[in-house]
Parts: C-alpha cells; structure tokens; sequence
C-alpha cells in the first residue's frame, strides 16, 4: 500500500442548503437543511486517500476546541493517521461557510484559523513517515507550501499540488520538483488570465502553467466537462460521466486525491485520469463534503459500469 502525506487544511464546515443564494440586501426563509459537517480541502483529500485504500498521513493544525477534537476523532475513524496533527492553544479550529443551491452548485467562505499557523518543524516532523508522495493545496501560508516543497524537493519524493484556492500572488515559480499540478477552471484563469473554455484555450492555459511550474503533468479540473490532461507536449480533454449533481463541493479534492491514488499504484496517467474522473462523478452525485467520497470498491464498480 502506498504511503501519501497530506500537507493542507481542516475545517469544520458550516453547509447551508438552499434553493437560490439571496441577493443584495434580501432575506429569505429557507426550507432546506443546514448542518456542521467535517471539511477543508486537505481534509476531504485525506479522507479521499483512505477510502481509496492509501495509507494517509495528514499534517495539519487545529485549535483546541470542540471543533478540533471532533475533527480529529472522525479522522481517526477513517483510518487516517492523526499522529502529524499540532494543535493550536491561540487560534480555533478553522471554519467554512458553505452555501448549496438546489443544482449542486456552491460558494464558499473560509475562515482559516489555525491552518494559518502551521508550522515548518510539524511540516519536517512528518517527512519522517517516509512518504511514496506528498499532497498539498493553497488552503495553507505560502511558506508552508513551498516548504514542503522544497522537502520533498531535497529528498526525491513526488510532489503534487492540488492548485486551490487560487490566489494570483502565490509564487509559482518556487515551487520545485512538482509532479502533477492540478487547478480547476477558476484558479487556471486567475493564474493564466485563460478561461478554459475550449480545446486551443485549454491547451493555452496549460502550457502556460506547465512553462511557470515545469511539473510532469497539467491536469486542468474542467467541472461537468471532465478535465484537460497535458504533458508538456499533447494535451487531450477527458469527460465526465453523466450522473445527477447533488453536491459539488468535494468533487475537484476527490478528483485529485483518485488521480494520485491510480497513478502512484502504477496506472498509465490517462487511465489514472479517467478513473478519477469515476470518483468525482460518483461524489458529486452525493449529499455533503467529506460525506460523499467514495470507497475504492465503489469507484471501481462505477468505473465497469462505464467501461473504464
């Protein structure tokens, strides 16, 4: 079993159903429900790694709060390995705001917390797991991505970046040794300037990050429309599989976490990509964050319906 660390964030997510987001100034009644849920993009991702069968290693920081604890116990109960999480005695567990349409679509505001304060020795302690390859996501300082970075850099290690939140000032060019790079559609534009909204702007905007990061492989996040793979010579479009979106909020971390998952067990990167493609269909399908990731059997059984 291949050993993944995740270096990013947890959050305990405060999720908002409803059928339309209010405008300016308006108040609605909502019949819909609303819960607290656990998320984060690294969270979701390391969650992602254990139902896939990876053994996952998650380096984060939480406040020591409620929060945090339940955090940490569900965590647990997902078989991920808890012992490269700090604890912060100053700063609360970080919290996200989430609001869902009716048509699975999301907007979401995240309060960081103590993913602000993660620290460069939590981050070395737990190079000491001896990881086949580290995950990370922009949800976290700049100094800690590029830390990790350069780690896995220095001792030959794969290093892959889920590319969001986007933020248009992070220095890409620091980055060393990327193995794949993945944005979705808004955080390739706001890197870019490029909308992926075509084959040639697509192909636009992955050269570009491919020239600015100088990893393996692009992978673009396309949405409903799949995802765009580019290996620094031919890129090719990948789609999705048709299912009924529920909940879209943990499908780009499902996604990513799937395409390493099958690319570290040996799979050929387009194959990799279209499987985790599955798993994406699979959760948006689903209600929630973390809640709607598939298990390893469930993603390959999609995967036979589909002919994958």
């Amino acid at each position: 079993m291949k050993k993944v660390l995740v270096v990013s964030s947890a959050n305990m997510d405060f999720v908002q159903r409803m059928h339309r987001v209010p405008q300016r100034g308006e108040t609605v009644t909502e019949s819909m429900d609303y819960a607290y849920v656990p998320g984060g993009k690294g969270a979701n991702s390391a969650v992602a790694f254990a139902r896939l069968g990876t053994d996952c290693v998650f380096c984060t920081c939480l406040g020591d709060d409620e929060n945090g604890r339940v955090l940490r116990t569900l965590y647990e109960k997902e078989g991920i390995d808890t012992s490269h999480i700090a604890v912060s005695r100053t700063a609360p567990t970080g919290l996200a705001s989430i609001l869902v349409e009716e048509d699975g679509s999301n907007r979401i505001i995240v309060y960081p917390g103590a993913n602000s304060v993660i620290s460069d020795e939590n981050i070395r302690a737990a190079f000491d797991v001896k990881p086949d390859a580290v995950y990370v996501q922009l949800e976290i300082p700049d100094r800690a991505v590029l830390f990790a970075s350069a780690l896995a850099h220095e001792r030959g290690i794969p290093f892959i970046v889920d590319a969001g939140p986007a933020r248009a000032d992070f220095p890409l060019e620091k980055l060393a040794g990327v193995c794949i790079f993945s944005p979705n559609e808004t955080e390739t534009k706001v890197f870019t300037g490029i909308a992926p909204d075509d084959e040639s702007s697509r192909l636009a905007a992955a050269s570009a990050l491919y020239q600015m990061v100088r990893p393996e492989y692009v992978v673009l996040k396309l949405g409903g429309a799949g995802c765009y793979l580019f290996d620094g010579a031919r890129g090719v479009t990948l789609p999705t599989y048709p299912v009924k979106v529920r909940d879209t909020t943990a499908a780009g971390d499902t996604f990513t976490a799937a395409l390493v998952r099958f690319y570290l067990d040996g799979e050929p990167m387009e194959r990799a990509v279209r499987l985790a493609n599955c798993a994406a269909s699979v959760a948006v399908s689903r209600p929630g964050a973390s809640a709607s990731i598939p298990t390893l059997e469930e993603t390959l059984a999609f995967a036979r319906e589909h002919g994958v």
